[in-house]
């Protein structure tokens, strides 16, 4: 049963798609620009797009849920720290996932070359329906022997 406060809170929260650490994402962040003390006043919003590999995922599904997406810019690493619910944040998409066996990629930030590389995992693939079978196939797959 949900407390007073999640109740309070859930209305606030956006809807992500499941986002692991190793998925490759690009997420939309939104940016003002302009002075609001200046004498025309208006401050223009313009969308930047950050792309890059998700190192950890933190503090759940609550409202300070983070993320920590790295990417390699002319050679030298950069670290950004995204909180999920935050109205910036404008909308995350997965560009492609990999396989990983640790909750925490930090290693990554160490590694060169190719150990620095993840195996990339089949994601948002469509499986085709299975055709109707041929006559001369068997049901246990084999096919007959002339």
């Amino acid at each position: 049963m949900p407390t007073t406060i999640e109740k309070f809170i859930e209305p606030s929260l956006k809807k992500f798609p499941d986002i692991r650490p190793g998925d490759t994402v690009k997420i939309h962040q939104k940016i003002k620009e302009g002075d609001p003390s200046s004498a025309s006043g208006q401050v223009k919003e313009r969308i930047q797009v950050f792309e890059g590999l998700v190192l950890a995922r933190k503090h759940g599904k609550g409202p300070g849920a983070t993320l920590t997406v790295r990417r390699v810019l002319q050679g030298v690493g950069v670290e950004r720290i995204f909180p999920l619910h935050s109205p910036v944040i404008d909308k995350i998409e997965i560009v492609k996932r990999a396989k990983v066996r640790r909750a925490k990629l930090y290693y990554l930030r160490a590694a060169k070359g190719k150990k620095a590389k993840l195996k990339s995992k089949e994601f948002g693939l469509e499986v085709p329906e299975p055709a109707e079978s041929p006559e001369g196939i068997r049901a246990g797959g084999e096919t007959p022997k002339p």
